[in-house]
């Protein structure tokens, strides 16, 4: 217990730290999480469009799950060296297969008859992507986002054995921040992970269209009994 409350402590003597340290955690897994967006997601919308290389898509990211990002930065160590690019490839490599897979199954998973409807009325394919699939792909393709968000935040804390700074230097550390300081910067990182997850989950509220909400049921309206009897006897 004492451990705990030197941990909080810890967090009040060394705020200047903890935050250089979140900031450098932040830009490796924004550029990770960056990177990953602009090659997964086109490529899992366009295969999923056409209906094609599920095979593709399903092993990519059976592989790249299975690959663990320590082994993937010792390897990345000899190709790129010590450093930001390393532990980021690494990062790219465990956030895409994620974001892949889903962009792919979101679309591909679309409604055959909405599709149909929609070149019924003349759309052209980019046209059934762009206004027909894709904000129907929306909800999925937003959860395996956030999944992959919060993957890279936790797992960028490895980014220290490459040199890559973050807090991960804090918790790989110990001789010199102590127990405290381990699980301050940890402590750190879950909050991170946890406020990341939350504000997508707002985001993605935000930019699903209100016709794909969830309904919940305290919204809607219910008649009352006595409501309903009258309506029963009127007819």
């Amino acid at each position: 217990m004492n451990d705990f409350v030197d941990a909080f402590k810890f967090m009040g003597d060394n705020l200047s730290l903890l935050l250089n340290r979140t900031v450098d955690h932040l830009l490796l897994s924004g550029a990770a999480i960056g990177v990953s967006l602009l090659i997964a997601l086109p490529l899992g919308f366009w295969l999923g469009h056409l209906h094609r290389a599920s095979f593709l898509a399903i092993n990519v990211s059976n592989i790249g799950r299975a690959l663990p990002s320590l082994a993937v930065i010792a390897i990345g160590i000899s190709i790129f060296g010590l450093g930001f690019l390393n532990s980021m490839v690494a990062l790219v490599v465990l956030a895409v297969p994620i974001i892949l897979t889903n962009a792919y199954v979101a679309v591909d998973g679309v409604d055959d008859d909405v599709v149909e409807a929609a070149r019924g009325m003349g759309m052209r394919p980019v046209q059934v992507l762009g206004r027909v699939e894709l904000p129907l792909a929306i909800p999925l393709t937003f959860a395996g986002i956030r999944t992959a968000v919060v993957y890279v935040i936790a797992t960028a804390t490895l980014a220290a054995i490459a040199g890559s700074g973050g807090l991960g230097e804090i918790i790989y550390n110990q001789a010199s921040y102590g127990l405290p300081g381990v699980l301050a910067a940890s402590f750190w990182v879950a909050a991170l992970a946890l406020l990341a997850d939350l504000l997508l989950a707002a985001l993605q509220r935000a930019v699903i269209p209100r016709g794909l909400r969830p309904v919940r049921h305290a919204d809607a309206a219910v008649a009352p009994p006595d409501a309903l009897r009258s309506s029963e006897v009127a007819a």
